[in-house]
């Protein structure tokens, strides 16, 4: 050792110092790029310490020829190595800096555990707040922008103001709109979250904000939706489309409309997904975050009491434990597209007549990304490229066809195969970092880095199968089989049971939870369009339970009444009163108003009118005497022409006994949540 040191000492500093910047410059940018390898979890494993166990032999060979070489004073051989170590150097350097800055950036696609959750108070424009002025509130004690911060408010302020209680916040948006309080507590996102409801489309103009109260909480997101699960086993992510308000992307606790709920489940192995869009208009059972059931509403309303909440309302209706959310917002679709290039949409001609007599047959127009009416984009139906602007567009529009929401959902699947296909095929490794940008700028998710990092084996086999020419995803398509449930004044919808539990079979089936069950009979209706329906999942199912509601009495018998309240187990009470103006024993009125569904009720009153007939007519009075003693047969014709009377859904084949039954069970499940 000594005798080494000693030659060293006499050795060339023209070659020593060199060499010193050289180990330091190499190992630590090697150290750098070990570490950032290690990042990569989940990515090329066996490549990644091939590349680490490579580069660090050469580290030593360079640490030990240069030594000797320096000491014998040669350099032929040194300078090559000296040089060839920069060179890697340079590459490791580089190498690091760009996995570094992807892992940042999809860093920045993760919710944060703190948010901050404003509440408003609110009034029409033209009402004016004062100290007497009554202020509506939820009675939803988990509601943060609704109940638990008002509350904090409240006792923080000392505001002396009379409170009146609401089950959720679009019966306080009711309240407010027919004046029956002055001021409502409410989330600052109400535009987003409400805006798509007819009756409130320019709930903006129509309202203002008194006040604001502001505090940065923990999110609900953190507490009740993180996961370990990895993205290399099947797995179900919620798509939840956001009205963004911000100009420069998502905020990742943003609130959002509900509009877009597309449920999908993956599977790596085989490379299949199932895709299943929610109509906005869906009635549900509400479930909050903490699981509780808040009662039946249209599926959107679930938006108002955060993500967690959507989610447990979701997984209640199908059976399917969600992992991941995503949400995306709207406007990003427009830079993601056009990042993209454009992407190849056949866009569906519209069919309701009111629209196609404003933009003409065969074109399609709607609001731009910022919902501005005065800037339409408009496009010619069929197959073509679409910008983003039009993508979206094409996505958001409902209203130039019969089917609505369905179609919009339909519409909206259509460009997330579209995207898909291009990201895949035909995305350059010169757009990645664009896009990665575009991407993090619009999406928030739960999804983890290394979770994310783990779909890369995923994307190789879809790579694989663009560049064999296959196609690179098998999607199973679904559609759920809803009706109108007939609520005045609101478009609900209602589903069939045996659709839903198809649709939750085959999703089951891609997550690998059930055996997949050979198909053995086959079986064809002539009166069905038999491409489009074998095709998606779901579609045309019009068996099981599904919701009805009370309809108009008015003007019908009591017996008709009496069977349709035996039919869903409802209590019914009958008061009579006098007008002579209608015909005796004829129904008057009723207590509930037609159009609630019947499981939101226990009992309804009808009135009927009790007038005598003229006693100028003998043979009228004989007749209702004949009647009355014969009251058995007169039931029994009754009854038999009330079921055939009663509201039942076209194509739905169950048995009154099994809508008893059916009814049955929902009504004893209100009663439980209500307890």
């Amino acid at each position: 050792m000594k005798t080494f040191y000693r030659k060293w000492r006499k050795s060339l500093y023209s070659m020593k110092i060199p060499f010193y910047l050289t180990i330091l410059f190499y190992f630590g940018s090697y150290s750098f790029l070990v570490y950032n390898l290690l990042h990569l979890v989940g990515i090329e494993t066996l490549i990644r310490y091939i590349i680490i166990g490579l580069f660090g032999i050469f580290g030593i060979i360079y640490l030990i020829v240069g030594c000797i070489k320096i000491i014998a004073k040669k350099r032929g051989l040194f300078t090559f190595l000296t040089i060839l170590a920069l060179i890697f150097s340079g590459i490791f350097g580089f190498a690091s800096y760009a996995i570094n800055k992807i892992i940042n950036k999809i860093d920045s696609f993760t919710t944060s555990d703190t948010s901050t959750y404003t509440t408003v108070l609110l009034t029409l424009k033209d009402t004016e707040f004062t100290n007497n002025s009554t202020i509506g509130m939820v009675t939803d004690e988990e509601d943060r922008t609704g109940y638990i911060l008002p509350l904090e408010w409240i006792q923080k302020e000392k505001i002396p103001n009379e409170i009146e209680y609401r089950s959720t916040s679009l019966e306080l948006l009711e309240a407010l709109y027919n004046k029956e309080v002055d001021a409502i507590f409410i989330t600052k996102d109400y535009n987003i979250l409400y805006s798509g409801e007819e009756k409130y489309t320019n709930i903006i103009e129509e309202t203002k904000i008194v006040k604001e109260y502001s505090k940065t909480m923990k999110t609900e997101e953190s507490e009740l939706l993180a996961t370990t699960k990895s993205l290399t086993e099947p797995f179900t992510v919620l798509v939840l489309g956001v009205d963004s308000e911000s100009q420069n992307g998502l905020d990742a606790n943003a609130a959002f409309n509900g509009d877009t709920l597309m449920l999908i489940t993956f599977n790596p192995k085989t490379l299949i997904a199932t895709m299943l869009s929610l109509p906005r208009d869906l009635y549900v059972p509400i479930i909050s975050a903490s699981g509780s059931n808040r009662g039946y509403a249209k599926i959107n309303s679930s938006a108002s009491g955060g993500t967690a909440s959507t989610i447990n309302t979701i997984e209640n209706i199908t059976g399917i434990e969600i992992d991941y959310f995503v949400k995306v917002n709207f406007r990003g679709v427009v830079d993601l597209v056009d990042a993209l290039g454009g992407i190849d949409v056949d866009v569906e001609a519209p069919d309701y007549n009111y629209y196609i007599q404003s933009w003409g047959e065969n074109r399609l127009c709607e609001q731009d990304s910022r919902r501005d009416f005065t800037n339409m984009i408009c496009m010619d139906t069929g197959f073509q490229h679409l910008n983003g602007e039009q993508a979206l567009a094409y996505a958001r529009n409902r209203h130039g066809y019969l089917e609505s929401d369905i179609a919009r959902n339909r519409h909206q699947q259509q460009i997330i195969e579209a995207v898909a296909k291009k990201l895949v095929k035909n995305a350059s490794l010169g757009e990645f970092e664009k896009l990665l940008d575009t991407i993090g700028n619009n999406i928030a998710t739960n999804m983890k880095t290394s979770q994310i990092l783990s779909f890369y084996q995923s994307i190789k086999g879809m790579l694989m199968n663009a560049l064999s020419g296959e196609d690179f995803i098998k999607i199973q398509k679904m559609a759920l089989q809803v009706h109108d449930l007939n609520i005045p004044g609101y478009s609900s919808l209602g589903y069939y049971d045996g659709s839903m539990q198809k649709i939750s079979e085959a999703m089951k089936e891609n997550l690998g939870l059930i055996e997949i069950k050979p198909t053995k009979t086959f079986s064809y209706d002539y009166s069905e369009d038999y491409e489009q329906s074998s095709s998606v999942i779901g579609k045309g199912i019009y068996t099981g339970r599904t919701l009805y509601t009370l309809p108009n009495f008015r003007g019908k018998s009591v017996s008709e009444a009496e069977n349709f309240a035996n039919t869903y187990h409802l209590n019914l009470s009958i008061e009579y009163q006098s007008d002579p103006n209608e015909i005796p024993g004829i129904i008057l009125g009723q207590s509930v108003p037609e159009g609630t569904v019947t499981i939101k009720i226990s009992e309804f009153t009808i009135y009927v009118n009790n007038v005598e007939t003229s006693k100028e007519d003998p043979e009228e009075n004989n007749e209702e005497e004949e009647k009355e003693e014969n009251n058995t047969d007169t039931n029994e014709e009754n009854n038999e022409n009330t079921e055939n009377d009663m509201p039942q859904i076209p194509g739905n084949p169950s048995t009154p006994e099994e809508d008893n039954d059916n009814n049955l069970e929902n009504n004893e499940q209100i009663e439980n949540s209500e307890e």
